[in-house]
């Protein structure tokens, strides 16, 4: 007997292949969601040996806390970015910053390094060969110290809870 999981690797991925196909065709007659469903199971099928295995999520709630947190980050920084630029007696202190990493995780590693990047003022610039150091570009960078105590607090700490417990 064929277990579901390996017909269909990525039933969430599944599904949301699914919604795009038939948002693109603008249409749920029958051909068009058979279609659709071929597409949904067969591409996952052929491309899963070819991803990381999926991260556990140890505590969703925080994990639900974190993408607020994040999207209010986002909205005040492009308000402080933007008065930034504005502010005639504006005074820059570009920076880059080395981030020491306490993730290990290949995977909470990118999506730290893609939150620093999402936020303005803040864009991760490299990944040392060690995967031990986040090299980070900040726009207004006064205090490297405070920076990388932000991040670790506001970013690390909770990823790590989240996912690498």
């Amino acid at each position: 007997m064929i277990k579901p999981r390996q017909w269909l690797p990525t039933p969430l991925l599944s599904i949301l292949l699914l919604v795009v196909w038939l948002l693109l065709v603008r249409s749920l007659a029958f051909g068009h969601v058979l279609l659709g469903s071929f597409l949904a199971i067969t591409i996952p099928l052929a491309t899963h040996r070819f991803w990381d295995a999926q991260p556990h999520i140890a505590k969703p709630w925080l994990l639900l806390r974190f993408v607020f947190r994040v999207l209010g980050d986002i909205l005040i920084a492009n308000i402080e970015v933007a008065w930034l630029i504005i502010n005639p007696r504006r005074r820059l202190h570009p920076h880059f910053v080395e981030y020491p990493l306490m993730l290990k995780e290949r995977f909470t590693i990118t999506l730290l390094a893609n939150t620093i990047s999402l936020t303005p003022g803040t864009v991760s610039a490299n990944l040392r060969m060690d995967g031990k150091t986040l090299l980070i570009h900040a726009l207004n960078a006064k205090d490297e110290a405070a920076l990388i105590a932000h991040i670790r607090e506001r970013y690390e700490q909770p990823l790590k809870e989240i996912y690498e417990c």
